[in-house]
């Protein structure tokens, strides 16, 4: 990414920071004074993306201009990555990244994983949303005792469904491999669950590991057994429903959605965007929309953003680099 030379990383961010804060400096007072763009990796009329609309309607309310989602998918979000960091770092521009742009498997595409602040600087956090383990009425799993017990009879017999190699629905899978100790088949499908969905219902994959969102309808009509979620604590709103640590101790996995700024962005627009940001995301009646999709408000300051994303790397590099050694073999 071209704006990685503007920057040299002695002392870490704080010297990002210096910079941004001199970048644009006749932007501090009037911001935004038009309209802003926030590019996706999100594929045009998914979860995530109907998810991401609804919260940046009332953002560009608080803010008093529109703002402008821009979907970009394609090449696990390099393409989305790279339009971003070479936008003009003015506050004009921003990225909406999930966090496996941040986990990604080392050379899977141009520039991934993306690394806090040496792409981008942190400027909030979106929302949280725990992975959903679920099994085919015909398996008939029903618990994850179940599946484990199973699937150390049947090592790499078992097949999960993924929405894609490096998302965090197969890297879910892979925690739950070594944290378990068996070995599951993962079948990868592009194009969020929906395919993937029509063949776990009619037989011939007897798992999936997906966000609630996009596994809302099968649920509901019961065509799906859920057998555990990966939130660290049991949701409110699934209160019967078991934590995947229940079971393997310490276990964590979600998905997550920040924002994110170009290299050089004034630090009075990332401050200005982050305080208007949280303030949407601390409305209750929003964060009970989000809640029944599957997503958790979860605000955060840009340091905390820059804390999580590192605090995720760490949690999930031994997890990829397993992996990579599994198919090097």
């Amino acid at each position: 990414m071209r704006r990685r030379e503007f920057i040299t990383l002695v002392g870490g961010s704080a010297v990002v920071w210096a910079f941004a804060t001199i970048a644009w400096p006749a932007l501090a007072d009037d911001y935004p004074n038009k309209p802003i763009r926030i590019i996706s990796d999100s594929a045009p009329g998914s979860a995530v993306d109907v998810t991401f609309r609804l919260v940046m309607d009332r953002l560009g309310t608080k803010l008093g201009q529109q703002i402008v989602p821009v979907d970009q998918p394609g090449a696990s979000g390099a393409i989305a990555a790279h339009a971003a960091s070479e936008s003009i770092p003015d506050g004009y521009t921003l990225f909406a990244p999930a966090i496996s742009l941040f986990i990604s498997l080392p050379g899977k595409a141009e520039n991934l994983p993306l690394m806090l602040p040496r792409d981008f600087l942190p400027v909030g956090s979106l929302i949280a949303q725990p992975m959903f383990i679920c099994s085919s009425v015909a398996s008939g799993i029903k618990t994850l005792p179940d599946l484990i017990n199973r699937a150390k009879q049947q090592p790499g017999k078992i097949s999960f469904a993924a929405t894609g190699i490096g998302r965090i629905t197969h890297l879910t899978g892979l925690l739950l491999q070594s944290k378990a100790g068996i070995q599951l088949q993962v079948v990868p499908y592009t194009g969020g669950p929906a395919a993937a969905l029509t063949d776990l219902i009619g037989g011939r994959v007897p798992l999936i590991i997906e966000g609630y969102s996009g596994l809302a309808g099968a649920i509901q009509a019961h065509s799906l057994n859920v057998l555990a979620v990966g939130s660290a604590r049991r949701l409110p709103d699934f209160p019967n429903l078991p934590t995947v640590s229940e079971t393997l101790a310490g276990f964590a996995a979600g998905g997550w959605q920040g924002i994110v700024a170009p290299l050089g962005t004034p630090a009075s627009a990332i401050s200005k965007f982050n305080e208007a940001l949280n303030k949407v995301l601390s409305e209750p009646d929003l964060a009970k929309q989000l809640a029944l999709r599957g997503a958790y408000v979860d605000p955060m300051s840009p340091p905390e953003v820059n804390a999580f994303v590192n605090a995720q790397q760490a949690q999930w590099r031994p997890v990829l680099e397993t992996f990579e050694a599994s198919i090097k073999k």
